[in-house]
């Protein structure tokens, strides 16, 4: 049996999980592809932090001119992360003859364009399915299972850490800090977890999520990002008592052939298949104008989970080289990208306020709204004990735009501070 030697870039959470995927599933790999596969070498940045592991015979190494160089190796596999220098190094294995899996998702999600065309040039597989929602392998089922359909939106929670703390925050009445703690101390957050609480990490997945469903390429400019650090127990409580959870969702949709991206909390209803995804699991739920809905739900990160994803796209690329059809792009599907307008972006908001306590407060936030042609949908007011009131707001649907006109309004408000602003997920 032919062999296909492998050199990896990277040897932490994913990379570790690689190698053990690949020794334990190597007779099953064998089988579907017809090839054996051997690990060649481990290129990492530090050897001495990785003296210890257990590779056997596996050459470690700090200088990526060993896998890069060597013509024996077929296939890299780069799950360092970070952007540089990530991108120099996949330019320069496609450009030596080596196809490539990688699981970098800000990588993918800003250059992905620019390394595809590379690939293409060289005749080259490049393969990225574990950048998006770790062992869910939903772009092959959109790039696959979707071909015929007419993709209208794509939303889920695609970020594991900030499900997991907002999850807490609902489950166990905890605050924002304390539920970020406690995810850094199970090791579902970094250190510095901007990224992740901003909605960063999600905005890039979405990017991807976005070429693969409707052929658009966006730039982090394009995408609407909210993250979830200012989110408050009373706005979680409130939303319950309301009916919702709310979760940090990206949103990918198609308005009259043009696109919105955006990722922030939203209100789901407790009703809604998302509402249940709870801890540091994904969800992307895919609407279809044949299939419907259909939604796709795992681990979003860890170990093995994402790791599984390398090994789906290495099982790819292997059965591709044994066929001889390499060099076709992950997903080919192209569209001019058109953004939809402010306008075109409709949803109910569920709206928090800060109000003195006085006479005609109320009815000078009715003419806010109607000077917006908002109107109320539901009404809460809770007293706040030091003269204000703290009132809560469900509208009826509305655009961007007037959202941002009633933002304006209320800040130019003596007596009255916009404290939240969410959408709230219609038809759930």
């Amino acid at each position: 049996m032919e062999t296909i030697k492998i050199g990896i870039v990277g040897l932490g959470t994913v990379g570790t999980g690689v190698v053990k995927m690949l020794q334990a599933h190597q007779a099953k790999i064998s089988e579907i592809t017809g090839r054996n596969l051997e690990l060649a070498c481990v290129v990492v940045h530090n050897l001495k932090k990785h003296q210890t592991a257990d590779l056997g015979d596996v050459r470690l190494t700090d200088q990526i001119d060993t896998l890069i160089d060597d013509p024996e190796i077929q296939i890299m596999v780069e799950v360092m992360g970070s952007i540089h220098p990530a991108k120099e190094y996949i330019t320069r294995a496609l450009q030596a003859g080596k196809h490539v899996v990688t699981a970098n998702k800000d990588l993918i999600a800003q250059y992905g364009r620019e390394l595809v065309q590379i690939a293409r040039e060289n005749h080259r597989d490049l393969f990225y399915e574990a950048s998006v929602a770790g062992g869910i392998p939903i772009l092959r089922t959109i790039d696959n299972s979707f071909a015929a359909d007419k993709i209208q939106r794509v939303m889920g929670i695609v970020n594991g850490t900030t499900n997991y703390i907002m999850t807490q925050m609902l489950t166990k009445q905890w605050s924002y800090d304390q539920a970020l703690s406690s995810a850094q101390d199970l090791g579902f957050a970094e250190s510095d977890p901007t990224n992740d609480v901003e909605g960063l990490d999600a905005a890039y997945k979405m990017i991807i999520l976005t070429q693969f469903a409707f052929g658009m390429s966006l730039s982090m400019d394009h995408v609407k990002v909210q993250g979830i650090t200012h989110i408050s127990p009373e706005d979680i409580a409130e939303a319950h008592q309301l009916g919702y959870t709310i979760k940090l969702l990206g949103i990918a949709e198609e308005v009259d052939d043009r696109i919105a991206v955006s990722v922030g909390p939203v209100l789901v209803s407790d009703q809604h298949p998302l509402a249940t995804v709870q801890n540091e699991n994904n969800a992307v739920m895919v609407t279809g104008t044949a299939v419907g809905d259909t939604m796709f739900y795992g681990p979003g990160a860890g170990e093995l989970p994402t790791a599984n994803s390398v090994l789906s796209d290495i099982t790819t690329v292997t059965k591709n080289i044994a066929l001889n059809t390499t060099g076709n792009t992950f997903n080919s599907y192209r569209q001019d990208t058109v953004l939809a307008a402010p306008e075109d972006v409709i949803y109910p908001h569920f709206i928090a306020l800060k109000m003195r306590d006085v006479p005609g407060m109320m009815m000078r936030l009715t003419e806010i709204m109607t000077k917006a042609q908002v109107s109320f949908s539901r009404i809460i007011q809770n007293q706040l004990g030091d003269g204000n009131a703290r009132v809560v707001i469900i509208t009826h649907e509305m655009n961007d735009q007037q959202l941002a006109d009633i933002t304006a309004a209320i800040a130019g408000q003596a007596n009255m501070q916009l404290l939240a602003s969410y959408k709230v997920l219609k038809n759930a």
